[in-house]
This record gives structure tokens, C-alpha cells and sequence, in this order.
């Protein structure tokens, strides 16, 4: 492993001694001889001075001396004594120079204190530019996080929920383990593996895995950190990863976020980013250059596929890509396991349970739900984990934590339980709806009063037009429970609404389900595939104004259908909506075995028989 060497302010100040010392030296042995001042008289008197020049106290010159019998001019330099005190000491004999004041504090002070001030503002500079150490020739250094084989301690059983993607990469560690294997038939390993797929699901830590089972060194990188502030140090960085990858073949290189460097060139707005795309164009270019028997394998993770460069994805390149999508109830389960095992649950805890009310989570929102049980648990003084604090885990994380000391006057309690009862009460009589959990008016979140949760009862890919129909109709309870018993309506349906438009819109312009325009769609443009609606960047249309009109037209006929559906099936069922909405004034949080109870009781029986 190659070493850095660190700055030390250390090596200056010794190399200052070096360089007094070397003066010192070299005066004592090649310099003028010192010559007392009272010779220099004596020699005076004797006529051997031959010339002088005189500075301050100061006197040098060269005076005749004698050396193996031979004549010789030598130089001196001496200092003057007081004329009265050098007569007084010659007139006893007695041998005296000039002495010269020691400034060598003072010449450290005047210059080598503002020589070191000088290197120690340099180097914090230098240090407050790039943190990680190196000075300026490190800003192309790449920030890779290099882990030695032994470092990785994850495994394919640290990894669930994602059998496909770990069965096709087994042969990438196949092949890092017996390379030869694949190369007696003449075969290759892709140059690229990309994982794709919604954020949390576990992209990272299966790149991790890989190279924990294959045994090799592992290059971890993030896409945001190839690009800096100066141009070219993106490229530098790329060029000095692969050539390390090299080194210390086989190995695995992880880019993670690609689409921060891998982004289709010429999509920005303003002109591009020619810093991002030199970028680019190295990792390109470093991908077509590496031998792929080298050994070198690069991984990838994303979540925005649609953006990327096709130069990225063609073959050769990024030429296998592996879907990580959220797991199944089978897959949830299993990663519900695999972090249980770091807690301690009771033993009346059924994971499958709590499997099949996670629907839509990640790999990241079930390790969030299993350590937010814990933490509820240990905030109460349990001994283990129990179903009531998994149950409380999984609302925090879906509807947001609970408010208790939020004040609601008993109106506008009264209007929640009857909002959330309507949505309950249409979910339970509408065909293909999902089966109600729970009902709660306890306000959760930043603006949630009250929620009613739903649980499929098995996962679904695809949906019927009576199933989108009969969502909208559970969206749209809510609003019409208010108008039936009140006689007016509330802002407390803003969401619903929205998600209900939303629906109906989809019907009509993506789906080919409207009467009016038949199976002709107009799909958003540049829609992710991983990410949620909220979080994609408004798109334009491709349709005229006219269409625009007829579709408008259709999604308010839909939606005023949809209401009048459900205010007819409200007003039959009123007796069930008044004792399940006086139930949950009292109780303010009701399960699905106590919901269908008061459901199924007589007209003229109360909440309490």
C-alpha cells in the first residue's frame, strides 16, 4: 500500500539549524582569521599591514605573514577597542580585542520567525482547501474508500429480500473466485454491472456482499464526488481509481448515485456542465480501456436509470443491468429476520404479521420499523419487544409521530371521526377495495388529524379499472361522510382530493381507460421510474387545448360520479356511520376486529352493548 507522508513544521526548523550550523563551519575554517585588536596594533607598528577597510567597529583587510619560510598576504578582520582603554591595556602588556555583540535572538526574530509565520499560514490554507490532507497536487486524488478483503464482513445471509438480484451475481463472484472457468470456453464477464432501483432497498449493501463472498478489495466511491470546483479534477480522479483498481486486481470499483456523474449530455438547461461531462467521458473511456480478464469489475447504483447516458448502458459497457425492487411479503419477512436478530422480540411476536401490514416498504423501512420498536420498548422499560410496539413503529414511520398534546376543540373532533369513519365504512362496502386496519383520530405528523389504514390482502401488479375506481370512491368517503352529516364540508379533505384527481387523471391520460378519448394516452414526460409523483420534476404536454379541455371534461365526470356513488352508499349506511364514529370519539383509535363488530350490530343497538 502506497504511504503519505504528512507535513511537519519540524522539518523546517531543523533544516534552519542545519543551515546556521553549515555558516558557522564554513566561517570557522575558509573565513579571515580573527585577529585581536591589540596584534592588529602591534602589526601596525611593525609595518605589516598591507590595506584595511574600516565598517563601524568593524576592521578588515590583510596584513604579512610568514608560513614555512614563504611570504604571504593573509586576510583579518578585527574590532576596535576605545583608543583611552587600549593605550591603559598596552601599557601593561595586556592582550585585548573587540568582542561583537551576539544578534543571533535578534536575527531569529527579524527573519526566521516571519519565514515559519509565513509556511504555517500556507499550510493551514492549504489544509482549509482540501481536508484531506495532500496540499494542492491532492485535488486529483479520487476520494475512493479502498477495503481490504478481510475489512468486509458482509455476506449474501446479511442480504434479504432479493433472490433474483443475488442469483445474478453469483456468477460475478464466480468469476472473481475462478477466472479461468469462464475463459477455457471464451467467454467474458460483463465490464459493468448496474444496480437499479427505488432508494433503501438494499443496492449498496448487496455491492458490499458481492465483494465480501468473492473476497477482494472494494473501491467505494459516491457520483458527487469525482466533481469539483476545479476543472479536470473530475477526470484526474476517474484515471487514478482505475489505475489503482489495477493494481490491486481482482477487485470490485462501486460508483454509487451514477446519475450524478452519468447524466445524458446535453440535457441541462443552461448549456450543460462541461466539468460533468469530461467526467463522463473518462469513466467512458477507462471503461472501453481496462483488459476485462484483468479482473476489475465495476458496480453501479441508481435510482434515476432514465436519466443516464446510453453511451453508460450499451454493450461493453454497463452491459448487465439487475432490477433490487422493493421486496414481497416473502421478501419483507425475510429482512424482518434478519435485523430481529439484533433485539431481543417476545415470544408472542409474529413477523409475518407485521410482513403483511408493510406493504411498499423498503429494506430501509423495515430496519427503521424494527429499531423504532425497540426504541419504544426501551423507552417504556419492557424486557423485549412486543406486537404493540412494532404495531406503533410501523404508524410512526407511515403516518408520522403521534401528537397527544395537541388541542382540538370537540367540534372539529367530531368532524375528523366522522371523515375517517366515512373512508372506513366505503372501504369495507366497496368491491376490490383494501381491507380497513385501523382507525385512528389521534393527529400524527405535520398536518394529519386522522387516519384510517388499509392492508391488501395479498401484493399486487396490476390494477383494474373497478379496483382504481373503487380507490377513488374510499378517497373521496371522507368529504362525503362530512356533507351528510354536517351539511357542509371541511378543508380536512385537501389530500384526499388531490389523490383522488390524481387517480382519475391517470385513468384518462396514461391508462386508456376514459370513455371519451378511448385507449389514446398522454403520459407525463420524463416520468421516473423509481421515484414517487411528489418528487418528479413538472413535466410539459404534448396535447392540444382542446384535448386538454375534453380531458378536464372527463376526469370532473368521473370524480362527480364517484361522490354521488358513495354519498348514496353513506346515507344508506348512516346507523353503522353514527356508532362507528361515536365509538371512536370515545375510544379515539379502533381495530379492524372492533370496526366489523360495530358494523355488524342491529340498528337500534348502541356503541356499548
Amino acid at each position: 500500500m502506497e504511504k503519505h507522508y504528512k507535513f511537519s513544521i519540524w522539518y523546517v526548523i531543523i533544516a534552519i539549524w542545519g543551515v546556521f550550523l553549515l555558516n558557522n563551519l564554513i566561517v570557522s575554517s575558509y573565513g579571515p582569521k580573527n585577529l585581536p585588536y591589540s596584534d592588529f596594533l602591534t602589526a601596525l607598528k611593525n609595518g605589516e599591514i598591507v590595506d584595511v577597510a574600516v565598517t563601524g567597529d568593524v576592521i578588515s583587510g590583510t596584513m604579512k605573514t610568514t608560513d614555512k619560510g614563504e611570504a604571504k598576504d593573509v586576510p583579518f578582520v578585527t574590532r576596535r577597542v576605545d583608543p583611552s582603554l587600549s593605550d591603559e591595556l598596552a601599557k601593561y602588556n595586556v592582550t585585548f580585542r573587540g568582542q561583537p555583540e551576539s544578534t543571533f535572538f535578534r536575527d531569529l526574530l527579524s527573519w526566521v520567525l516571519p519565514i515559519l509565520l509565513f509556511f504555517g499560514i500556507w499550510y493551514f490554507m492549504i489544509q482549509r482547501m482540501n481536508p484531506g490532507g495532500g496540499g494542492v497536487m491532492a485535488f486529483g486524488r479520487n476520494k475512493a474508500k479502498v477495503f481490504a478483503e478481510k475489512d468486509i464482513d458482509t455476506r449474501f445471509t446479511d442480504v434479504a429480500g432479493c433472490d433474483e438480484a443475488k442469483d445474478e451475481l453469483k456468477e460475478i463472484i464466480d468469476y472473481l473466485k475462478t477466472p479461468e472457468r469462464f475463459q477455457v470456453l471464451g467467454g467474458r464477464m460483463p465490464k459493468g454491472v448496474l444496480l437499479i432501483g427505488p432508494p433503501g432497498t438494499g443496492k449498496t449493501l448487496l455491492a458490499r456482499a458481492v465483494a465480501g463472498e468473492a473476497g477482494v478489495p472494494f473501491f467505494s466511491i459516491s457520483g458527487s464526488e469525482f466533481v469539483e470546483m476545479f476543472v479536470g479534477v473530475g477526470a484526474a480522479r476517474v484515471r487514478e481509481l482505475f489505475t489503482q483498481a489495477r493494481e490491486k486486481a481482482p477487485c470490485i470499483i462501486f460508483i454509487d448515485e451514477l446519475d450524478a456523474i452519468g447524466k445524458a449530455r446535453g440535457m441541462a438547461v443552461m448549456g450543460g456542465h462541461d466539468e460533468r461531462e469530461q467526467t463522463l467521458n473518462q469513466l467512458l473511456v477507462e471503461m472501453d480501456g481496462f483488459d476485462p480478464r484483468v479482473g476489475v469489475i465495476i458496480m453501479a447504483a441508481t435510482n434515476r436509470p432514465e436519466t443516464l447516458d446510453p453511451a453508460l448502458l450499451r454493450a461493453g459497457r454497463f452491459d448487465r443491468q439487475v432490477l433490487v425492487d422493493k421486496p414481497d411479503v416473502a421478501g419483507r419477512l425475510a429482512i424482518l429476520e434478519v435485523h430481529a436478530k439484533k433485539i431481543k422480540l417476545a415470544p408472542e411476536v409474529d413477523l409475518s404479521v407485521m410482513a403483511k401490514k408493510t406493504p411498499g416498504f423498503s429494506g430501509a423501512d423495515l430496519a427503521n420499523a424494527i429499531n423504532e420498536a425497540a426504541l419504544l420498548a426501551a423507552r417504556r422499560d419492557k424486557q423485549a419487544v412486543d406486537m404493540d410496539d412494532l404495531d406503533e413503529a410501523v404508524d410512526r414511520i407511515v403516518a408520522g409521530l403521534e401528537k397527544k398534546n395537541r388541542v382540538i376543540n370537540p367540534k372539529e373532533k367530531e368532524i375528523v371521526a366522522y371523515h375517517e369513519t366515512g373512508h372506513a365504512i366505503t372501504a369495507h362496502f366497496t368491491p376490490g377495495a383494501d381491507k380497513v386496519h385501523k382507525i385512528s383520530i389521534v393527529p400524527r405528523g405535520i398536518g394529519a388529524l386522522g387516519y384510517t389504514q388499509q392492508l391488501p390482502t395479498e401484493d399486487r401488479y396490476l390494477m383494474t379499472r373497478s379496483e382504481l375506481v373503487g380507490r377513488i370512491d374510499v378517497l373521496l368517503g371522507g368529504r362525503a361522510a362530512e356533507d351528510i352529516v354536517f351539511g357542509d364540508v371541511s378543508t380536512g379533505a385537501h389530500n384526499d382530493l388531490q389523490r383522488a384527481t390524481d387517480i382519475a387523471r391517470a385513468m384518462v391520460s396514461e391508462y386508456g381507460m376514459g370513455k371519451t378519448l378511448g385507449p389514446a394516452t398522454f403520459p407525463r414526460q420524463n416520468r421516473p421510474v423509481f421515484l414517487t409523483p411528489e418528487q418528479a420534476p413538472l413535466a410539459g404536454r404534448e396535447y392540444s387545448e382542446a384535448t386538454a379541455a375534453r380531458l378536464d371534461e372527463e376526469v370532473k365526470a368521473i370524480l362527480d360520479d364517484r361522490l354521488e356513488r358513495v354519498s348514496t352508499l353513506l346515507a344508506e349506511k348512516r346507523p353503522a356511520l353514527e356508532r362507528v364514529a361515536r365509538e371512536l370519539l370515545d375510544k379515539e383509535v379502533l381495530d379492524d376486529a372492533r370496526f366489523e363488530a360495530l358494523l355488524d350490530m342491529p340498528k337500534d343497538s348502541g356503541s356499548d352493548s
